[in-house]
């Protein structure tokens, strides 16, 4: 596991125009000819959400601004996918790229979402799928401090499924960085790596009172207010 960031460049956007709505844009790698699993795909881009968010450059530094006004307002995530040299472009923009195995994820500093700088608006939103994870490889990630679990009654495409996983890791964070929980130290030091998990309608009862709920506002995938995802974390050690 591994990541790695860049610097912010000149030409960034405007952050005052009210009428124009921010989002955080992330990438997904796409190479078909190593596509990983839709699981470890969905795990990466929480991982590189909240590695963006911890940055110190996010919380006081170049990109503090930009991550401020996006948290007053909705935390839109915007999932785009990337191969090849276009998946090269992006990585000038500035944010934050998490690779876990095959899977790879770049999480860039909120911005409004329009104009995207070019190396974005090249990007494609819709339709981006991944294979099925296997349960044995589900099993054999086990271990994480933070669990993100899908809704059993929802269907979501793979790059929704990201952004939703991204919603319940930010929100983890940010509980636990407000209670001062000794847990983030030990989250920190394990990349913030987080679990995804796919119960079933017994495990997601069971589960009901996760400290992180996140219900999606219904304006894409989904019809209405929808709940997607809980999050909850153990304990340190």
């Amino acid at each position: 596991m591994s990541q790695h960031d860049s610097e912010p460049i000149d030409g960034s956007q405007p952050i005052d125009d009210p009428d124009v709505p921010w989002a955080m844009q992330v990438a997904l790698r796409y190479d078909k000819a190593d596509l990983p699993d839709e699981d470890l795909v969905a795990a990466t881009a929480a991982r590189a959400v909240v590695t963006l968010l911890a940055d110190h450059r996010a919380r006081d530094g170049d990109w503090s601004e930009a991550v401020r006004r996006w948290r007053d307002g909705r935390i839109r995530k915007l999932v785009r996918r990337a191969r090849g040299v276009r998946w090269e472009h992006a990585q000038a923009v500035p944010g934050v790229t998490v690779t876990d195995g095959p899977a790879a994820v770049r999480a860039f500093v909120p911005m409004p979402t329009r104009p995207l700088p070019p190396e974005l608006d090249a990007l494609q939103v819709s339709g981006t799928t991944y294979p099925a994870t296997a349960p044995e490889q589900r099993e054999g990630r086990a271990g994480a401090v933070v669990t993100v679990a899908l809704s059993p009654h929802v269907e979501m495409t793979s790059g929704k499924t990201a952004a939703q996983c991204g919603h319940g890791a930010q929100l983890a964070w940010e509980a636990m960085l407000a209670e001062d929980d000794p847990a983030l130290q030990a989250w920190a030091a394990d990349g913030y790596r987080v679990r995804v998990a796919r119960p079933d309608e017994a495990g997601w009862r069971a589960c009901a009172g996760a400290p992180v709920s996140v219900v999606d506002a219904g304006f894409t995938e989904l019809d209405g207010p929808t709940e997607t995802v809980r999050a909850w974390w153990s304990a340190a050690r």
